[in-house]
């Protein structure tokens, strides 16, 4: 097999022994910048520095990664890869297909990973079904959050269906607020998209229209309404919402400027950046109609091939402390996300936290967990690029919602 090479075992054999190098730092290349994200990424930095294990730190600006993504092809090209790097779904696999990642069996044998990280996580964290990369979270994207300040003045109650959502947004635009904070970037309305999309067919429309990638469900009816609804959210954004960056949109909400936004739960560290606590100051719930359904994704971090055994040896102990129950927990609370382990107590964390926990074992267990098209867990980048061109022309006015059906089946077949 081309993958696992006599250098690769070299670099499991180094990993998985202690001394046999001296850990050198990590270069690591992220797109966490917001202020929520920093803090969360301090947890990770300290957790290192304690192993005297310094942080080379190489952040690329914007939430969707596409920047860094661009940087590290850059890197890798010129044979000057960094130690680690925040990859998400399918882009691991297809940086392992490269032969370009580390093995990291042997700490993850060393660990336990595999009896603690969900299958579905996995899928994504292995490759020819070896260890690849660390997960240090998961994330889901079909979450709405709310002030609760605005809804209390307003008398709305959390809306559990479409169209009370609907109501409550027109009540909140007709009092002189801006109803939903959304920032005009392409993976945002797409991200927007993976909660609309389960809000009108559930899981199994999802699944079929953005895993299968089913023609007929593309082009259903079911996907006309689903561009319908997002018609519907584009008429309660503000004037100023192109190019806006997704933390912002969510300061909005913070700043009781505006009283929704529909985003991932990364959404939540801005929140507890702020100060903001969970059901006093602001709400968290899943797209009215999506309940039940969580679309994921998984933040991991990548090793990539690097020649000096005391990277290799940093390289190790990254993916263990990244792995460790006690980062998993620390991280993820300051994140907004939920661990990558199932074997994580939750009493650290908030009412969101514990709810998002709850959700996503619960969706794990009866099958209603499905990996975010937005973000590169139900498809490949091509495909996942042709979704975002024509998402993002309908909200943009482009198209309308039978046009952009048309043109989502064609993009589709065509990215394949």
């Amino acid at each position: 097999m081309r993958y696992f090479n006599k250098k690769l075992v070299i670099v499991a054999a180094l990993m998985a022994t202690t001394g046999t190098a001296q850990a050198a730092d990590v270069e690591v290349l992220h797109w966490w910048t917001s202020g929520g994200e920093a803090a969360a990424l301090n947890v990770l930095k300290d957790d290192l520095a304690n192993q005297d294990i310094g942080w080379n730190d190489m952040p690329v600006a914007g939430g969707g990664g596409e920047s860094a993504m661009t940087v590290l092809r850059a890197r890798v090209t010129a044979g000057d890869a960094p130690t680690a790097v925040q990859l998400l779904g399918f882009d691991i696999l297809d940086w392992a297909a490269e032969g370009a990642l580390a093995n990291l069996d042997a700490v993850a044998a060393q660990e336990g990973w595999d009896a603690v990280v969900p299958p579905a996580l996995q899928n994504f964290a292995k490759y020819d079904g070896h260890w690849i990369s660390a997960p240090v979270n998961v994330h889901s994207t079909n979450w709405v959050w709310a002030n609760k300040g605005i809804l209390d003045d307003l008398s709305i109650d959390e809306p559990s269906s479409w169209e009370e959502f609907v109501a409550a947004m027109q009540k909140v635009q007709d009092s002189g607020k801006t109803a939903l904070a959304h920032g005009g970037q392409a993976w945002q309305e797409a991200t927007m998209f993976d909660g609309v999309v389960l809000s009108v067919g559930g899981v199994d429309f999802y699944r079929k229209a953005f895993i299968d990638l089913d023609p007929a469900a593309l082009g259903s009816q079911q996907m006309v309404e689903a561009f319908n609804r997002m018609a519907t959210l584009r008429s309660f954004v503000d004037d100023n919402f192109s190019g806006r960056d997704w933390n912002l949109a969510s300061a909005m909400v913070i700043n009781d400027e505006a009283a929704f936004q529909i985003m991932g739960d990364w959404a939540k560290g801005e929140f507890l950046n702020a100060g903001k606590v969970p059901d006093r100051d602001f709400l968290c719930f899943r797209v009215p109609g999506s309940a039940g359904a969580v679309s994921f994704n998984s933040d991991q971090f990548a090793m990539f091939n690097v020649s000096s055994p005391e990277a290799q040896a940093a390289q190790g102990e990254m993916a263990r402390a990244i792995m460790s129950p006690t980062f998993q927990s620390a991280f993820n609370v300051v994140k907004g996300s939920v661990p990558a382990r199932t074997d994580v107590p939750n009493d650290d964390f908030d009412a969101c936290g514990k709810k998002g926990m709850t959700e996503l074992a619960a969706a794990s267990a009866r099958g209603t967990l499905v990996g975010s098209m937005a973000h590169g867990h139900a498809n490949r980048a091509a495909v996942k690029n042709a979704i975002y061109d024509v998402v993002t022309a309908h909200f943009n006015g482009e198209y309308d919602a039978e046009t952009a059906t048309e043109e989502l089946v064609t993009a589709v077949d065509l990215a394949q």
